[in-house]
């Protein structure tokens, strides 16, 4: 299981809408095939799996991350596919919250007499499809906020000047999570002061995430690197108010500018889900991520703390707004792992609340 899981994780990023999963065909402690489900639309993990095993399938084992999928989609049914193969076992990791599959593919392989087992390394499989099952489970993406910040908490000096608060590894520390997510949101002064690309550059190459600029009255200029470049699909969210003759010049340059009635994170997150964005990689000013906090949006915090002092009572901090008004009301959070990365420290922290619920056979 460990195996199939390590498959998971190769393909983690690529799959959305789709969970990561992988799957392992094993006979007499041979295996005889292996899969990952790679892309939306594509083979599921079983399916790499079982045609890798061929006949030999027959009277096997198989080791799968997430409960296989009972119903038609972009694919046939994997339940029926592991029915027809002739599996004997199926040991399966954790069960489908999707409300089209929940428990219903493991009532097929069981009515078809397949013995079973479900819940081996089941915590380690709900965190590899955490995303996927916060999407399933409200319609929204899975949200991560990125900071960098010097030891005082600063992320600029008052100036303004932010480049650089970290080491060139910690930066690309984060393209790697921007290779892993869906898309990356930012809000317009970020655009403004900062003219980033938003894209991911590791050295082996890397999937550029879904560019998104928060921008109510649509100030982003159309000589920004973000509307220029190409080099990924932008969308840029603004106020209904905005018209037409200043949307055009946009849409030309191949930019998507929608109009909400609202922008503000749960309305924008609540759109995104509903165009089938799982992670979405928040990596904007101060003032946006005090709006997530606030509206109770962020599900993780990767920050980066750099060993500088920066100083000044105008330097600004990590996040904006009026934030909240007494100590029982703040968010409480529960550092997961802190780690160096060169010069810098890496802290990773989730929300106390934050269900960590592993769906079990009932």
């Amino acid at each position: 299981m460990e195996f199939a899981l390590n498959l998971a994780r190769s393909a983690a990023g690529q799959t959305s809408p789709n969970p990561p999963v992988g799957a392992v065909v094993v006979k007499n402690g041979e295996i005889l095939g292996m899969g990952a489900h790679l892309k939306a639309g594509e083979a599921h993990a079983e399916v790499h799996a079982l045609q890798m095993a061929g006949d030999k399938a027959k009277g096997a084992d198989i080791y799968v991350t997430l409960e296989p999928c009972s119903h038609h989609g972009k694919t046939p049914p994997c339940a029926d596919l592991l029915v027809e193969a002739g599996i004997r076992r199926a040991v399966i990791a954790v069960m489908d919250p999707n409300e089209k599959v929940a428990g219903r593919g493991i009532d097929k392989l069981r009515m078809a007499g397949i013995d079973v087992k479900l819940g081996v390394l089941e915590k380690e499989a709900a965190k590899v499809n955490r995303t996927f099952f916060h999407y399933t489970q409200t319609g929204k993406p899975f949200v991560t906020l990125k900071t960098a910040v010097s030891l005082d908490g600063k992320t600029a000096t008052h100036t303004g000047d932010s480049k650089w608060i970290t080491g060139e590894a910690a930066r690309m520390d984060v393209h790697q999570y921007r290779h892993t997510h869906d898309a990356i949101l930012v809000g317009v002064n970020t655009v403004l002061a900062d003219n980033p690309s938003l894209t991911s550059r590791l050295p082996n190459g890397a999937k550029n995430p879904l560019r998104i600029i928060l921008d109510s009255t649509l100030r982003t200029p159309l000589t920004s690197s973000i509307v220029t470049d190409q080099k990924a699909e932008t969308w840029i969210i603004t106020g209904n108010q905005v018209g037409a003759a200043a949307i055009s010049p946009y849409e030309k340059l191949g930019v998507t500018v929608i109009s909400l009635p609202a922008i503000d994170p749960d309305t924008i997150l609540r759109y995104l889900g509903h165009h089938g964005i799982m992670s979405l990689f928040v990596e904007g000013g101060s003032a946006v991520h005090g709006s997530f906090l606030m509206g109770g949006h962020i599900n993780q915090l990767v920050q980066y703390i750099a060993p500088k002092l920066i100083g000044g009572k105008d330097a600004p901090g990590v996040i904006g707004g009026k934030g909240f008004n007494a100590m029982n009301d703040v968010l409480p959070m529960v550092i997961k792992s802190v780690e160096t990365i060169d010069e810098d420290l890496k802290l990773i922290a989730e929300p106390q609340e934050e269900d960590t619920h592993v769906y079990r056979d009932c």
